[in-house]
This record gives C-alpha cells, sequence and structure tokens, in this order.
C-alpha cells in the first residue's frame, strides 16, 4: 500500500465528510444574492408589463390600443376603432351610445381622449413580429418596416419582373444573383407595356380631371350628409340640404350597405350615395361631377368622377363613395355630419 509523502497532512475523514457536506449545502443554496435579485427584478418587471396590459387594454377588444385612446366619464378606456364603431352601432340602430362596462352614455362630447395612457402604452415592450427582439411600442413600427433584417422584402429588380420575396438578410445575396438585369430588351416589352397600361389607367382620372376644368360651367359646393330615419323600418340614411346647380335643384342622399336591413349584422360596410335632381328642366342635363374631401372632411377620398344625363326629378344611379381607408367608414358614421365637397360640371355637348 503506498504511504503518504510525509511533509504532506493526511485529512481525515470527518474532514473529508465535512468538506462534502459543505459543497452539498453550497448547491442546495442556489445562485448567488446577487444573482437571485436580478431573476427577482426581471420577474416583477415581467408580471408588471402583464399587469399594465391588463389595466390599460380597450374594454370591447381588450387588446391594447394602437393609437388614440378614448374613455367615457367613469374612465373605462377603448381604443379609437372600438369607439367609432360602437358610436356608428348606435346610430345604425337609433340607440344611445354607451360604454360596455359602466353603460353611461357615451358621444364624442360626452367622451374624453387620455393622453396618460397612450403615452404609457407607447412605451410597453412588444415583440418584433420578424425577429422576436424586443421594442417599445413606439419605435417598433419602424423597426419592422425598415430595419429588421428578418422583414420580407422584395427584389430590387422587381421592376425588371422579378418575384423574388424574402427576408432582408438575404436580399444582397439573392440579388447578386438574379437573372434579371441580364434579360434582353426583348423580353422586357411585355412587362413595361404592362406597367405602362397600369400607369395609363392610373392618369386616366386626373387627365379627364383636367379636361373638365375647360368646361364654362363649373361649380362646387361644400355639403353636409345629415342622418335621418325612415318611418316605416325606421332605417338610417342620410341627405343634404337642397341646393341650387346650373339654375336647378339638386340634393345628395346616402345609404350604409346599399341600403341593407340590418347594416350591423356586417363587419364589413360601406357608403353609397346618389345625386338627385329635384327640378324640372327642359332638356337633358349631362352632368359630371366628383366628390372630393371638403375643408371640413375627415377622411380622404380617392380621385373618382361619375357622369349622367339627368331629366325630371330623375337620380343617378347609386355609387360607393371612394374612401382611400375603409376604415373610415365607421369614423364617419360616427359623427354627426359627413362633409365633403361635390363638384359639378356641365358637359354642353
Amino acid at each position: 500500500m503506498a504511504e503518504a509523502p510525509e511533509g504532506d497532512p493526511v485529512p481525515s475523514s470527518s474532514e473529508n465528510s465535512e468538506s462534502i457536506i459543505e459543497s452539498n449545502v453550497n448547491d442546495d443554496e442556489g445562485p448567488s444574492p446577487k444573482k437571485r435579485k436580478t431573476v427577482i427584478e426581471n420577474d416583477q418587471i415581467e408580471k408588471l408589463e402583464h399587469r399594465l396590459g391588463g389595466i390599460l387594454c380597450c374594454a370591447v377588444c381588450l387588446d391594447l390600443p394602437q393609437a388614440a385612446v378614448y374613455q367615457c366619464s367613469n374612465g373605462h378606456l377603448m381604443c379609437a376603432p372600438c369607439f367609432n364603431h360602437l358610436l356608428a352601432d348606435a346610430r345604425l340602430r337609433d340607440e344611445t351610445a354607451t360604454c360596455p362596462n359602466c353603460r353611461v352614455e357615451i358621444s364624442k362630447l360626452l367622451s374624453s381622449r387620455n393622453l396618460a395612457v397612450e403615452k404609457t402604452v407607447s412605451e410597453l415592450p412588444l415583440e418584433c413580429k420578424h425577429c422576436t427582439r424586443v421594442f417599445p411600442r413606439h419605435s417598433l413600427q419602424n423597426h419592422e418596416e425598415k430595419i429588421c433584417e428578418e422583414r420580407v422584402t422584395g427584389c430590387r429588380y422587381a421592376c425588371l419582373g422579378c418575384g423574388w420575396r424574402g427576408a432582408a438578410r438575404a436580399a444582397a445575396a439573392h440579388e447578386a444573383a438574379c437573372a434579371h438585369p441580364r434579360r434582353s430588351a426583348a423580353d422586357l416589352l411585355e412587362l413595361l407595356a404592362q406597367r405602362e397600361r397600369r400607369a395609363r389607367d392610373d392618369a386616366l382620372v386626373h387627365a379627364q380631371l383636367l379636361d373638365l376644368l375647360s368646361c364654362e360651367k363649373i361649380t362646387f359646393n361644400d355639403l353636409q350628409l345629415k342622418p335621418y330615419r325612415t318611418e316605416e323600418l325606421h332605417k338610417l340614411y342620410y341627405e343634404t340640404s337642397r341646393f341650387s346647380a346650373f339654375s336647378h335643384q339638386w340634393v345628395v342622399k346616402a345609404f350604409v350597405n346599399k341600403n341593407q336591413r340590418d347594416p350591423t349584422q356586417s363587419s364589413q360596410r360601406e357608403i353609397t350615395y346618389q345625386l338627385i335632381l329635384k327640378s324640372k328642366p327642359a332638356a337633358p342635363l349631362a352632368v359630371s361631377w366628383a366628390c372630393v374631401r371638403g375643408p371640413f372632411g375627415e377622411a380622404r377620398l380617392a380621385p373618382a368622377l361619375a357622369a349622367h344625363a339627368f331629366r325630371e326629378d330623375e337620380a343617378a344611379p347609386a355609387r360607393a363613395l371612394p374612401l382611400l381607408d375603409p376604415a373610415d367608414t365607421n369614423r364617419l358614421l360616427a359623427g354627426r355630419a359627413i362633409h365633403f365637397r361635390l363638384i359639378m360640371f356641365l358637359s354642353t355637348k
């Protein structure tokens, strides 16, 4: 049996057992106090974020608001789309809009913005939908649309017909190997012709409008579509006051979802309108017109021209109000009136 060197003390069995017990005790104690404090703080921060999310969420959709936050007189919060939807539903049903929590009356006059909640929500963290990194909400959109390396983007040669779509980090490698820049001019002729046709169609409305500006008789009116109810079915419709144009009396009527029986049952809503001649012309009136956003308008309208030959007490076919953003429909229905400018051109041909 090997003997221990004389200079080295031999530990006793009791000392060995004590060191083993001490190491086991240290292992059972877990992380150091400093590390344990960091873990606890992170848990507290995460719990605070979740608690704030539950407190500051919209009372209707139960989601954190993306932009404006409204509150009833008792302080219950609603995001702008849900607030406008409640007011629009009440207008369609001819009822008073109420808070979904406390049933107190709400309106644009009785309810107010809550800027403190809006700023608090904008600072709460949220994961990027592409890379799952966490950013404050106010800077997340810029990151997702312009900075994130995982965002879906297209090839810089898309104008030459390349349909590649992929992560932004892979775009440079794809573009270096993309075959479309090396296509011959003959291969690109059909593609360029299609693009030219689309551009020509887009510019046609503007060209027609410029051409109509050379008409001898042009008039415009800033109008208000005000809500009314039919006597029998109590349906909502909108109508302007009578106005004069080209020595005749006119009126504009508007309907929701093409006069649908109960528009509140539909999540997709649109406003259609009709231009109606209320007087008796001696001869047919060939009139062109365009609805544009007036000085008090709340929604942007796409350029769209209409034309009709009016006879005695006749209405033009119903047309959709050309809203650029369909979400503006509820915002318009939630208001007291719909403001727009009607430009009319009398054709002498």
